[in-house]
């Protein structure tokens, strides 16, 4: 008799972003402590975050795939970041802004990233309106308005600004909307962005 062959599985996509949420979360609190600037911005600033949502809508098979994942990463990385400095830095648990980004994880993040799975896979203003409104997240976040104090993180708000409206839409037609659009979009999400600061205290 010979013993069955035990094929290994590969670690879910939901674990995954799990996963990748916790170290995420965790890497941008010890960036606060590091005395680097830059690591500091990107984790404070919405650049890397709205590309990581908008790439897991782009991936995922489905729109229900895309907000749940987006959400599982998205509230595994809220964890990481206050447990990190409640666990490691000793500082205590921030619970009224842990409970905040939890509830982004369960709202606008898993609507960002049903728009980012649209938007990749259809034509037209619609799809390029979603996709120039998270470049305006990014570039309405406020680093453009003082580009040299923070350097690395205005280079990389244009970087990925341009990765949403350029290399994301699914054709020129819809790349044409989203670039043409990001500019007004912009305007309107940082008075969003004002907004969740307002509320985050």
């Amino acid at each position: 008799m010979t013993a069955a062959t035990r094929v290994p599985t590969r670690p879910s996509a939901l674990s995954l972003a799990v996963t990748g949420g916790l170290v995420a979360g965790s890497a941008a609190k010890a960036a606060d402590f590091s005395g680097w600037r830059w690591a500091n911005d990107l984790g404070h600033y919405p650049a890397a975050w709205v590309l990581v949502v908008a790439l897991i809508g782009w991936r995922a098979p489905s729109l229900r795939a895309a907000a749940v994942r987006s959400a599982a990463f998205f509230a595994a990385m809220s964890v990481g970041y206050y447990g990190w400095a409640a666990l490691v830095l000793d500082r205590g648990w921030e619970l009224r802004l842990l409970a905040a980004w939890l509830v982004l994880s369960a709202t606008a993040v898993p609507v960002t990233a049903a728009a980012g799975h649209l938007a990749t896979r259809r034509t037209g203003w619609l799809p390029g309106a979603m996709l120039a409104m998270a470049a305006g997240i990014v570039l309405g976040g406020g680093v453009l308005a003082d580009p040299g104090a923070h350097p690395v993180q205005a280079v990389v708000d244009v970087a990925v600004a341009v990765a949403l409206v350029v290399a994301l839409p699914r054709d020129g037609r819809t790349r044409l909307w989203a670039v043409a659009l990001t500019a007004p979009l912009t305007w309107g999400a940082a008075q969003l962005l004002d907004v969740l600061r307002w509320v985050l205290g």
